[in-house]
């Protein structure tokens, strides 16, 4: 048997259209660039972590078009044309979301690398609460209501290496209640 590697192709670019936080970049991408890959090393937006590349910590968590996706678990050119939101995004030093004032007031982070995705992912999840969009702990799937048990599964897919649960939830609950949701 002959080892000799067949000589590889040239790989495809594809034009797409990404919108992130308000702003339209045309880029050409490899379309095996997953979204969280072309959000750090194309635009330079390096708030959402790539922890586990697996989709299963959640780090990587942005907001497109209203929904969280772990940006691990998605390639690029599948969001062309999209409204993509990072933590970048929500707000500024200067004028922070509420969230992420919230997350500062109660110490909702310790090393902080989960922080972004943890945010986003709250966010949105909220927004998933006040649409009515049931979870596996709704007790009623016509309502659902803000409870510790609708966030904890809410925020599963979320995880915070230092524990500091109680301070993210301490964090979301005073967001909910800002919002109309009873916390």
């Amino acid at each position: 048997m002959n080892d000799v590697a067949a000589p590889s192709q040239p790989q495809q670019q594809l034009s797409v259209t990404l919108n992130v936080n308000g702003k339209r970049f045309d880029l050409h991408l490899d379309p095996r660039v997953t979204l969280l890959d072309a959000l750090r090393e194309h635009l330079q937006l390096t708030g959402s972590k790539k922890g586990c590349d697996h989709g299963q910590c959640g780090a990587c968590t942005v907001i497109i078009e209203g929904r969280r996706i772990n940006s691990c678990l998605t390639l690029a050119v599948m969001h062309d044309g999209e409204e993509i939101v990072t933590i970048e995004g929500l707000g500024s030093p200067e004028s922070l979301h509420p969230m992420q004032a919230a997350f500062v007031k109660h110490d909702g982070y310790q090393c902080g690398y989960c922080t972004p995705g943890q945010i986003c992912s709250a966010v949105a999840m909220l927004d998933e609460l006040k649409s009515g969009i049931p979870s596996h702990a709704s007790t009623d799937l016509s309502n659902p209501s803000f409870s510790e048990a609708e966030v904890k599964e809410r925020m599963s897919g979320n995880l915070c290496r230092c524990g500091a649960y109680s301070n993210i939830m301490d964090a979301i609950a005073e967001v909910a209640k800002g919002e109309g949701l009873p916390a």
